[in-house]
Order: structure tokens, then sequence, then C-alpha cells
């Protein structure tokens, strides 16, 4: 091996002291601070190549070198040897396979080059050499390996000509390596849970683990020790009675067996698709459905049987049935439980038990049902509404006060409104008559309150005037006309005072203004100074 300057210098002296001081090989390797064993080493080579000192006069340091310690020379074989190490980076591309490196590699090294045999034994000598890892024995039933395969496939709309692109699904089993796969139109959470129960449905059985990629869709935090799935796809898990063990991040050998699978399923499938075209997305599935069975058919080229026999023989029966019903997709969100124990949901608002009043819950809605969960436990269940602002209530959930429907606190309200003025008082009636229940509209007739503070008790009368003339005598429209200062100019709006309030709907929830005088009128008291104490 090559000598720095400063080992060169060294042998130079150790040759001097040797040849010209004759000392012995004790006192040089203390002189210079080698070894004693480096000392005699040095001093054979210089006698075998008839070295003296002083040196010749021409002798430099990489001449003196070259004689000391001359190269062995290159051994003689007749194979190129491959560059292994950059195959193997080439190995990871789309698509490369070794055969295709080593069809290359002969082409390059021609009467040179190693048989495609004895190529891949050294390729897998150069493998074993790199950093090693745990080999993974699947268990029959045990793991279902989940991911999207990075191609997509192009659907043409037949009536406008527009080009969507569909993701592919692909699943498989650790044991028998036996393949799902399917196009939706988004890696999203909806298409994410549907795909999961098609493929449960379509092996007719669940696996007792899903390993899915880490994706936005399953996964709400990525850790390789603790990480922790979204709650809808827990809540699917639930339902199966299976677990959730996402891969770790930055670790594909997690999940090499479903990276093979999509790498199979795109050279099997996709590769064979590429020339077809599709003008729905049932159409593309029906395609993919009939090279998946072909591919879970075809013979294993090293064991007996295909993909197909061995899910029969190997997982199916390891695998747990399904459960009686199918899974119903539900979102789940947190919310605060507002003062009129009602929580948002979508925009509609549903009752939970008055004493959560400011707690947080979790909402799961699905497209039939609203439920509520408080620290994990059922409190609340609804069907669920579309309507947008308004309100679902139980009975049992409200106070007791507002259960027996003590009429103090809308008499109050509505004393409170004729103090101001008529308009204002019908305003308050009419917050109370449009809704099942009338304590659901003390929200809004606290908001009235605070515009009184704002504006002054004859602008609001004024606005209220308005707002009952144009059909409109919401919190909402009643801002918007003091905001644009309409309530000052009656000029613009001379019908404005002489228009009645508007006539509630009839219905069986809606109560009417006599209900309330024929009940409050008797215990109607005058309203508090402070309006904060009306409650």
């Amino acid at each position: 091996m090559p000598a720095n300057r400063k080992t060169m210098r060294k042998i130079k002296e150790v040759i001097r002291l040797k040849f010209e001081a004759d000392l012995s090989h004790e006192r040089i390797a203390a002189a210079t601070g080698i070894s004693k064993g480096a000392v005699t080493k040095y001093l054979q080579r210089a006698r075998e190549a008839e070295l003296g000192w002083p040196l010749p006069v021409a002798m430099d340091d990489a001449k003196l070198e070259a004689l000391l310690f001359p190269r062995a020379p290159p051994l003689v074989t007749r194979h190129a040897e491959p560059d292994f190490a950059h195959l193997h980076q080439e190995l990871k591309r789309k698509g490369v396979t070794l055969q295709l490196l080593w069809e290359e590699y002969a082409v390059a090294h021609p009467g040179q080059a190693y048989r495609y045999s004895q190529f891949c034994l050294l390729f897998k000598r150069f493998q074993g050499s790199l950093k090693r890892s745990m080999r993974q024995v699947h268990r029959a039933g045990d793991k279902l390996f989940i991911d999207y395969s990075g191609d997509k496939v192009a659907v043409i709309n037949g009536a406008t000509g527009e080009i969507r692109s569909a993701e592919i699904f692909v699943a498989v089993l650790g044991a028998s390596s036996y393949v799902y796969a399917e196009a939706t139109w988004s890696q999203q959470l909806p298409d994410w849970i549907a795909s999961h129960v098609r493929c449960f449905e379509a092996m007719g059985c669940v696996a007792a683990l899903l390993v899915p990629d880490n994706l936005k869709s399953a996964i709400n935090r990525a850790c390789r020790y603790e990480p922790e799935a979204n709650s809808t796809y827990g809540d699917l898990a639930a339902h199966y009675a299976t677990a959730i063990l996402p891969a770790r991040p930055f670790l594909p050998r997690d999940k090499a067996a479903v990276e093979n699978s999509v790498l199979l399923v795109q050279r099997w499938i996709l590769a064979r698709l590429r020339h077809r075209q599709f003008f729905s997305l049932e159409e593309l599935n029906a395609a993919i459905h009939a090279l998946v069975i072909d591919l879970n058919q075809r013979p294993f080229k090293k064991l007996e049987g295909s993909r197909q026999s061995a899910f029969e023989t190997i997982d199916r029966p390891a695998m747990k049935p399904l459960p009686a019903t199918r899974y119903e997709f539900a979102e789940w969100k947190t919310a605060i439980v507002n003062i009129d124990y009602h929580v948002d949901a979508d925009g509609h608002y549903y009752s939970v038990p008055h004493r959560l009043v400011k707690q947080k819950v979790d909402v799961r809605m699905t497209t039939t049902t609203v439920e509520c969960f408080y620290h994990g436990k059922r409190i609340a269940a609804h069907l669920r509404s579309f309507l947008r602002g308004r309100h679902t209530t139980v009975a049992e959930h409200m106070p007791e006060a507002h259960r027996k429907h003590l009429q103090w606190t809308p008499g109050r309200l509505l004393n409170w409104g004729l103090s101001i003025g008529p308009a204002t008082r019908d305003v308050v009636q009419w917050q109370f008559d449009h809704r099942p229940h009338p304590e659901q509209g003390y929200r809004a007739c606290l908001g009235l309150l605070n515009l009184a503070k704002h504006c002054g008790k004859e602008r609001l009368e004024a606005a209220c005037r308005r707002a009952l003339a144009i059909g409109s005598p919401t919190r909402k429209s009643i801002k918007s006309i003091l905001d644009a200062k309409l309530d000052q100019h009656p000029d613009l709006f001379p019908a404005v005072g002489a228009q009645a309030s508007p006539t509630p709907p009839q219905h069986a929830n809606v109560r009417g203004a006599d209900y309330f005088r024929s009940t409050t009128e008797g215990d109607l008291q005058p309203c508090s100074s402070n309006p904060r104490s009306i409650h």
C-alpha cells in the first residue's frame, strides 16, 4: 500500500541509522518512534533491493517506495467484474429488473461477461454484504398489506371528453400473496374506507392486522413507534374486529409484500391495459377484476399451486369471518357543547344532556345517524338531518325547568321587548314561534338585547318594524338594517309602518302568540333594568 511522505522520511532515517551509524534495531526503533518489528521489515526490504547509505542522488520518495513496496501484478481473469454498487441503485428504478441489468452488462462486455446464473449469485452475495434486516415471516391470516399504486389510469368522460385520473388501490395478504386491486377516484378517506369494505367482502374474511402505508387518509400522526390512526379508520377496524399496524415511516421493508404486489399489478395489470380506453370507473374496475383473477390463478414459478390455492388453503382458514352487517362510513369530529346544550354537526344542531354544556364531545356522523360520545360513552343518538340551521332536540336532554316549560323566561323576554316597543315584542315572539322549543330562541333574543345596548331602543324598534314589514324578522336582517342605517329613513319606505307582523305558519310544533298570552300574561312582571338578568 502506498506510503505517505512522513513514513518515507522515517524509512530513509532507518536506513541511514543502520548503514551509516550502525545502530541496533532496538536503538533505531527508539530514535525513530516506530516498532522494532517495523525497523526489521524495512531493513530487510532495503537489503533485498540492494540499497545502502547514502542513497543514489536520483532516488526520490516515489522511486524508493516503488523499489521497497512493488505493486502486485493484476490478477488475470477473463470475466469483467460488474459494478454491483451501481447495479444495486439501478435496480431501485421503476421497471428495472436484474435480467435487464445483466443483458446491458453482457452487451457492454462481449466475451467477458458472467453467465446469468453466476451474475445473479454474485449479486446476491453483494446484497448479503449490505446492512442486514430481519427477515419477515408471515403467519397465515395475520397481515393484510395496503397501499396505492403510484401509477394512475385515465378515464374519459364520454359526454364531455374530459379526462380524469383514477387511483389504484392494492391489498395483499402476507402468507399467500393473494392480491386485491380496484380503481377509485381519489385517495381521500371515503374512497379509502370504501375500498377496504369491498376488499373484505371480495375475500369473504378479514385479516388479524391491517398494515397501511402512512398516507393521510389513514394515519393522523406518522411515528416509528406509536403511529396514530384516524378515528374513522379505527372505527372500521373495530367493526371488523381487526387492528391497525401502520408501516414504520421511511422503512419500506416493513411493507415489502405490498410493494412487490404494487409492482406486480403495474406489470401484470396496468401494463396490459395501457392501450385500452375507459369511459367509466365501472368499466375500468371490470377490466382490473378480470386480470386480478388471472393473476391470482397464475401458477407459482418455484412453488406448487397459485396465490388463489394458497389463499384457500393457508390464509382463509385462519382469517376472521365478516360481521353480520356491512360497515357504514362515518365521519368524526370534536365539538364543544353550546350553552343551549346543542352541538353543531354539519350545520345542524343536535341536543346532548344539558349537564355537558361547554364540554368537548366526539361526534360520529353517518348518512343516517348522528351519535355523540363523552369520554368514550355514547350520550346521545339522533336521526341525521341535512337542514342547516335547524335543531333536533330530545326532551330528556333539557333541564328540568325547560322540560316543565316554566313561563317566566319567555315572559320576561317578551316583556323586555314590549318595554322597547310593539315591533320589538313581535320580533321576540317570532323567535319563539318559529322553533320547536322556545328555549332555542333565547340566543336570538339575547342578540337583539345586545343590539339595543349599542344602537339604542328607538333605532332597534324602528329596525324591527322594517324587518317585520319585509317579512324577515331575524337578528341578521335587523343588524343589516341598523348597519345600513335604513331605520333612519322611513320616507324611503312609506308602507313600512303600515304593514302588520307576518303571520306565522301553522304547524304542530308551533305554539303561536296565544299560547304565551294564555299562560304568561298573569305572571308578566316589569323587565329588569339589567339586561343580563334575563335568563
